[in-house]
């Protein structure tokens, strides 16, 4: 762990890659870990662009007990020391798969969500509409009901990428960028198999820079990384040690 913290405070260009598995540390189900969201029968409907302009009610009912909670998720130590390691300095973006905006929630500034973000829902039919606040979301899904345009009446949806849909174009090519100018990036809670995410640790290796990995499972690049961990809480409460010891001010 401390060649891994010497690792990223040596390195030009440190980026950070992460998963579903980062936000575990904060409640949130992941979808292919050992108690992951996938291993439910037709789980893979929820997220399925076909089966949510077919029937968005299955959306809803099944994300109204693991997205659209009342009780509020806070990042994790995984979000907060990824803050830190930015305004640091030690890491330059951070490109995430997660929807949850909890990145965003720790103070994590250069931020590219490849997958978009639940913060923001909008009617895919009028353009007129303005975007509905999560929380009048959450109201209207645990309360049995589907939220819908005030001025047509259409299911709104929210901001993400859904299975069979483009990710936002700006979005993987600033995360392309980023692969390619990293000289070091750091993959946490992810187990990469997931296209075209799972593809930048390759661009990153293909030119020319180093990938670490912690994740609790196996991933396809595992036999490439100079570091290789399972376990992010243990990583990252050393790292929030090292991050005091070092960078604390003097009273």
């Amino acid at each position: 762990m401390d060649d891994l913290f010497k690792a990223m405070q040596n390195a030009r260009h440190c980026i950070v890659l992460t998963g579903a598995g980062v936000s575990t540390l904060s409640g949130i189900r992941d979808f292919r870990g050992k108690n992951g969201l996938y291993k439910e029968k037709n789980a893979e409907k929820i997220f399925d662009i076909d089966c949510f302009n077919r029937d968005p009610s299955i959306y809803y009912n099944a994300a109204r007990v693991f997205i659209y909670e009342r009780e509020e998720k806070k990042p994790s130590i995984v979000h907060n020391v990824l803050a830190q390691l930015e305004q640091l300095s030690l890491i330059k973006a951070v490109i995430t798969q997660n929807i949850d905006s909890l990145h965003r929630k720790a103070g994590t500034v250069a931020l590219i969500e490849i997958h978009g973000s639940l913060a923001v829902h909008y009617c895919p039919r009028c353009t007129h509409a303005p975007p509905m606040e999560l929380k009048e979301v959450i109201d209207i899904v645990q309360s049995g009901s589907l939220p819908r345009c005030p001025l047509c009446n259409t299911v709104i949806r929210p901001a993400i990428t859904f299975f069979g849909e483009n990710l936002p174009v700006k979005a993987l090519r600033d995360a392309q960028y980023e692969a390619e100018h990293a000289d070091l990036m750091v993959v946490l809670g992810t187990s990469l198999t997931v296209n075209p995410a799972a593809a930048l640790p390759e661009i990153t290796l293909r030119h020319g820079g180093s990938i670490a990995i912690i994740n609790e499972g196996a991933t396809p690049f595992d036999r490439f990384a100079a570091f290789r961990f399972d376990d992010l809480q243990t990583v990252f409460e050393y790292i929030a040690q090292k991050i005091s010891s070092r960078f604390s001010t003097p009273q």
